[in-house]
């Protein structure tokens, strides 16, 4: 059985790096060529030191920031939609590049309310830590109504964006909820927090299913990958609720 061909149902997840479903059955592969736990961990690391790297030249070279944009983001559709086997190839770019994006992101944001950076990256690994404690102690359990909500919700909140791009692209000013810093303003940024949030919750999920049942080597990378794209989300949505209550 090739690897792609073992590509099958695999549980739903509002990450779009998981909607591909993979493969829930268990493969004759050596133990040496199966995905584990802590294989997936280690390259998480990885792919968070170079996204740290990456954040430091963006930010000592803000000129960077759009080019970064639109090489991680074909990296990431190339991973998802083309490539997940060459994610050993692909994520380790895709982290740098990202961030090197986030780095210049964070610089503007910085230039108007100081200080914001090291809130937003506090935020976000403590909300990373808190919901692994709470996955891992059994506090949240990813239920398939669970990953409906989740999943109905993060592409809601996708299709949303991608109307606000569009007009404003036509000369509007795209939906004026998901920029306004009044109340509905705010309300709307906890909520897609929220989702963003939980969705690591369904990461969380993908990654141990995956190593208990034994798929491939390079779902390590992979996996790894799709964690990462939750948390530049993440990222850029608690700094996007951050200036919104800075700018009260």
């Amino acid at each position: 059985m090739s690897k792609h061909s073992a590509l099958n149902t695999f549980g739903r997840s509002g990450n779009p790096a998981f909607t591909k479903n993979f493969g829930g059955s268990t493969y004759d592969l050596p133990l040496d060529q199966r995905m584990t736990l802590d294989g997936a961990v280690n390259k998480t690391g990885i792919l968070l030191s170079l996204c740290f790297a990456g954040a430091f030249v963006g930010w000592n070279i803000p000129a960077l920031f759009i080019p970064a944009w639109i090489i991680g983001m074909i990296l990431g559709f190339v991973t998802i939609f083309r490539s997940p086997a060459k994610a050993g190839s692909t994520a380790p770019l895709y982290a740098l590049s990202q961030g090197i994006f986030l780095g210049g992101a964070t610089l503007f944001f910085e230039a108007q309310y100081p200080g914001i950076g090291i809130q937003a990256i506090g935020l976000t690994f403590g909300i990373l830590a808190s919901l692994l404690f709470c996955y891992k102690s059994g506090l949240i359990k990813p239920t398939e109504n669970f990953r409906l909500m989740i999943f109905s919700a993060t592409m809601g909140i996708a299709l949303l964006y991608f109307v606000s791009i569009i007009m404003s692209l036509f000369g509007g000013s795209g939906i004026p909820l998901i920029h306004s810093s009044g109340l509905f303003g705010i309300g709307f940024s906890l909520f897609v927090v929220s989702i963003a949030a939980l969705n690591l919750v369904l990461d969380f999920d993908f990654i141990e299913e995956g190593a208990e049942k034994g798929m491939p080597k390079y779902m390590e990378w992979y996996g790894a990958f799709s964690l990462m794209v939750t948390l530049v989300w993440l990222y850029l949505e608690i700094l996007r609720l951050l200036s919104k209550l800075r700018s009260r």
